[in-house]
C-alpha cells in the first residue's frame, strides 16, 4: 500500500512543488540535491571541491522511453562537461550516467545506450575527467557490464558499479578486480527478490565485506561506497592489510550524508568522493528508490536526523 502511494506522489507535479517550497522540505531537498541546473551542480562541486573532497555528478533520470529524452539527457552531460574543464574541476570531478536513461530499455537500446555513452566518454576524456557507469536493477546487469566492457576498450577509465546484496556481485568482484580497473561497491538501492539477492541486512554487510576484500586485494582501484561506521572502519583495516595508501583507493557518500565524516576522512588524508545528484527529476527519482526498498525509506529518515 505505501510503495504505490510513493510511486503516485512521484508522479504529482502539485506535490513536488509543496515540497520544493515548503520551509521545512524544501531544506531536505536542498540537502540532498545540488540544484536542478549544471550551474548548480558545477557550483556545488565548487564547494565540495574547496573543502577537499572529490566529486562525481549524476543527471537525474532513468528509464527513458522516447529516444528524444535519451538525446536530451547526453546534451545535458555535454554541457556539464564543458562547464567542468572550463571551471578547471574536472581533475577532480567525475561524472554518473545510467544507462537507462541514454536509452537501455528501447528497440536496439542496448546499442543506443553504448552510442551515447561513448559520446559522453570521450567528451569527458576531452575534459581531463572519466565516467562511471552506475548500475541498477538486476534485468540490466548483464547489459552494463557486456557495455563496461565494450566502452573500456577504448576508454580503459570507465568506472564500474557492483551491488553486494546480489549473490553474484562475489563473482563479478573478481573478473573486475584487474589493473586500471575503478570499481564502486555499493550495497545496492533496488528491491531484488531473494533468488537474486540478499534480503537480511546482515547478510548484505557480510557480503559487503566479502566483496570489498576481493577489491582491496586486487589489481584495481576500489571505490568503497557506504556511510556505514563499521564498514568504513573494515575498509580502513583491510587497505592497511592489503598495502594500500590513502590514494590507492577512495571511499564514496551521497551528498548530504555524514557530512562530518566525509571532511573527517578527507582531513586524514582519504580521497573521498561525493556522489552528488542535480536536475528537474529529482523528485520523481527519489520518491521512486523510496518506494522501491523500505530499506531506502529508513535510511533517508535516519539521515534527517543525523547530519554527521
Amino acid at each position: 500500500m505505501l510503495r504505490g502511494a510513493l510511486f503516485r506522489l512521484s508522479r504529482s507535479n502539485k506535490i513536488k512543488d509543496f515540497v520544493t517550497t515548503a520551509p521545512v522540505t524544501g531544506g531536505v531537498v536542498r540537502r540532498f540535491i545540488a540544484g536542478e541546473t549544471s550551474n548548480h551542480a558545477v557550483a556545488t562541486a565548487r564547494r565540495l571541491v574547496d573543502a577537499g573532497l572529490l566529486v562525481t555528478i549524476d543527471y537525474l533520470g532513468e528509464d527513458t522511453t522516447d529516444p528524444a529524452r535519451a538525446d536530451a539527457v547526453v546534451v545535458a552531460y555535454l554541457d556539464l562537461l564543458t562547464k567542468l574543464r572550463e571551471s578547471r574541476l574536472s581533475p577532480s570531478v567525475e561524472i554518473s550516467i545510467k544507462l537507462s536513461a541514454l536509452g537501455l530499455h528501447l528497440r536496439d537500446g542496448s546499442q543506443l545506450a553504448w552510442e551515447n555513452a561513448e559520446l559522453i566518454c570521450h567528451a569527458a576524456r576531452m575534459a581531463d575527467t572519466a565516467v562511471t557507469l552506475d548500475m541498477e536493477d538486476h534485468t540490466t546487469t548483464d547489459s552494463t557490464l557486456e557495455i563496461l566492457r565494450t566502452l573500456r576498450k577504448e576508454y580503459p577509465e570507465t568506472g564500474a558499479v557492483l551491488q553486494a546484496y546480489l549473490y553474484r556481485t562475489e563473482e563479478d568482484c573478481r573478473d573486475l578486480a584487474e589493473a586500471g580497473s575503478r570499481v564502486r561497491l555499493c550495497k545496492g538501492a533496488y528491491a531484488e527478490p531473494e533468488s537474486l539477492a540478499f534480503q537480511d541486512r546482515h547478510d548484505i554487510d557480510r557480503s559487503y565485506v566479502r566483496c570489498m576484500k576481493i577489491l582491496v586485494a586486487g589489481s584495481g582501484f576500489p571505490m568503497l561506497a557506504t556511510h556505514d561506521p563499521t564498514l568504513i572502519k573494515i575498509g580502513l583495516r583491510l587497505a592497511e592489510e592489503y598495502g594500500r595508501g590513502p590514494k590507492d583507493f577512495e571511499f564514496q557518500m551521497l551528498y548530504g550524508i555524514r557530512p562530518t565524516e566525509q571532511l573527517r576522512l578527507a582531513n586524514l588524508g582519504h580521497a573521498v568522493r561525493i556522489y552528488t545528484p542535480y536536475g528537474t527529476d529529482w523528485y520523481g527519482c527519489l520518491i521512486r528508490r523510496l518506494a522501491e526498498r523500505p530499506a531506502n525509506l529508513r535510511f533517508f529518515a535516519r539521515s534527517l536526523i543525523t547530519k554527521s
